[in-house]
């Protein structure tokens, strides 16, 4: 439950240290006293969005902490998958704003996102404002709430993960459709590429290969010519290197008999020589390899030709790349042939999923189609004592012409408060007064299901007065089972008179500014509260005496 609020430089608090009792409690104050205000603090906690507007007038922040006990809620498992520290005595939730615009969670002082608090503050407390009647006529609500009471987590669960995997096998389905259409639309041009590519039998290095022959041939006599000359410096009539070896050698070797340094070279002539005649063996060979052809020139010149074209055809910069384009065609076309059989497999999946899904959707259905009975009954019971004697409360459950991620169900809470009238849906017919009964009614189910610590109601009384207001009271107070908390913030006496605990709002003017605070009251001040209620601008005896027969009762 929800054991205190501490709010610092909040719009019109500029400071507040609220303790809050367990069972039932009302609030009220003047319109324009600032309930509102502590419901926007309040919100911050679970979550919302901040503005630098909310900051007091002077102030450099802001700050809003709650106080819960969350023992018994089942809420350690939550504080351990967020990795935070769980205390069930006490639960800090605090929210900070600067000037600057930057917003700080905090859940027992450590930095939370957003989407954490929000998250655990949602399992906490549960504000229902005004302007949340209108959402009891929406279909998402109402799905909620017949699964909330149906309990089917399980049942929900197997269906999400099989209508899942079903959405998953469609998307495959149609990408493999998509990609056979644009495949078999451009066979014919794939394998004109293939047949260009494959016709030119690529070899991987020829490329390079050609290029040097080519080289070679387009050279042939100014090479040969080279080479020939290197033979004659090498060996010639004239002379040559070898020939001037030899006779060095020779003059070494004469030397050599006189001196050991001289005969130490002689090895190294030797060795000289014997390489040189090896080039010169060499440089021959190559000379009399190297001929002008004009036949091969052409053909190497063709064939370079030919490799150069389809680079840039292909945007390639290499045969290597060429190569592994032909790979990938060929990979394309072949991929043709099993593009039926792949889809006919997977219209099978999809075949299959579809029926598991389905299967798994009437079991839904079933569990709610047997709360939905129960829920009937028990809203019709209780909106009776609460004004409507006559109510008819249904809800219809029709399939849905496709599975949708909430199963195979169209819900609606079907109404009428007459005997003779119609029903129609409940957002069509019900005023806001009836509207606001069904919804206290709903929630009082829903809070016997769930284990929701704190519920606030903000002027669910809406539309209602007298002896209704009295057992709407009494429903709220009914709510305080199994140690809930539920605080109404009420215009209404009757309403007022029944809650355990009274807090009263009020808004204060002096030379400093205007300041909202929130007192709790009891005794003879409680009396005067609610006689003010009764009886408006002016106190009158009479107000004041039914206000202490109000509290008696």
């Amino acid at each position: 439950m929800l054991r205190s609020i501490h709010i610092r430089n909040f719009v019109l608090i500029e400071s507040l240290d609220l303790e809050l009792c367990p069972g039932f409690s009302v609030m009220t104050g003047q319109t324009g006293a600032g309930k509102s205000i502590l419901l926007d603090a309040l919100n911050l906690i679970m979550g919302q969005r901040s503005d630098i507007k909310v900051i007091r007038q002077g102030a450099s922040k802001c700050s809003v902490e709650c106080s819960f006990q969350s023992e018994g809620y089942g809420l350690d498992a939550l504080f351990k998958e967020n990795d935070l520290d769980y205390d069930p005595q006490e639960t800090l939730l605090r929210r900070e704003i600067s000037q600057t615009g930057k917003s700080r969670a905090f859940i027992n002082d450590t930095p939370v996102t957003l989407a954490q608090m929000k998250e655990i503050a949602s399992r906490l407390i549960d504000i229902h404002s005004q302007h949340q009647n209108l959402v009891l006529g929406t279909e998402q609500f109402q799905m909620g709430v017949v699964d909330t009471l149906a309990a089917n987590d399980r049942q929900f669960a197997a269906y999400r993960d099989s209508f899942c995997r079903y959405n998953e096998l469609q998307q495959q389905l149609k990408e493999l459709r998509e990609q056979a259409t644009s495949t078999m639309a451009d066979q014919e041009y794939l394998t004109f590429q293939l047949e260009g590519l494959d016709s030119a039998r690529l070899k991987d290095g020829e490329q390079e290969e050609l290029e040097s022959e080519l080289d070679v041939l387009s050279h042939a006599e100014e090479i040969k010519g080279s080479l020939y000359q290197a033979e004659n410096c090498l060996e010639s009539e004239e002379g040559g290197a070898l020939g001037l070896l030899r006779s060095a050698l020779s003059s070494l070797k004469q030397a050599s008999r006189n001196s050991r340094d001289a005969a130490q070279l002689v090895p190294r002539i030797e060795s000289s020589i014997i390489e040189l005649k090896d080039i010169l063996s060499e440089t021959a060979a190559i000379e009399e390899q190297t001929n002008f052809d004009p036949a091969r020139l052409e053909a190497v010149s063709a064939r370079l030709d030919l490799i150069y074209s389809l680079e840039k055809k292909h945007r390639k910069d290499s045969i290597a790349e060429l190569i592994a384009m032909t790979n990938e065609i060929r990979a394309k076309l072949d991929r043709m042939d099993s593009y039926d059989e792949d889809i006919r497999r997977l219209e099978k999946e999809c075949v299959s999923q579809l029926a598991d899904a389905q299967l798994k959707a009437n079991a839904l259905t079933a569990t709610r189609k047997k709360a939905s009975e129960v829920i009937e009954k028990e809203i019709s019971a209780m909106l009776v004592p609460l004004g409507i004697p006559n109510v008819r409360f249904t809800i219809e459950i029709e399939p849905r012409q496709q599975l949708d991620r909430t199963g195979a169900d169209c819900i609606r809470f079907m109404f009428s408060a007459n005997r003779t009238s119609p029903m129609q849906d409940i957002a069509q017919v019900a005023s806001g007064g009836e509207i606001a009964r069904v919804m206290l009614s709903v929630k009082s189910l829903i809070a016997g299901a769930t284990a929701m610590p704190t519920i606030i109601f903000d002027e669910i009384d809406t539309g209602v007065s007298g002896a209704v207001a009295e057992q709407m009271a009494l429903l709220m107070r009914r709510m305080c089972a199994d140690q809930r908390q539920v605080i109404a913030i009420t215009h209404l006496p009757q309403i007022a008179a029944q809650g355990g605990n009274h807090y009263r709002v009020v808004k204060e003017d002096d030379e400093s500014g205007t300041r909202t605070d929130i007192q709790r009251i009891d005794g003879e001040e409680r009396v005067m509260e609610i006689a003010q209620m009764m009886s408006g601008s002016e106190l009158t005896k009479a107000a004041i005496e039914n206000a202490r027969t109000l509290l008696k009762d």
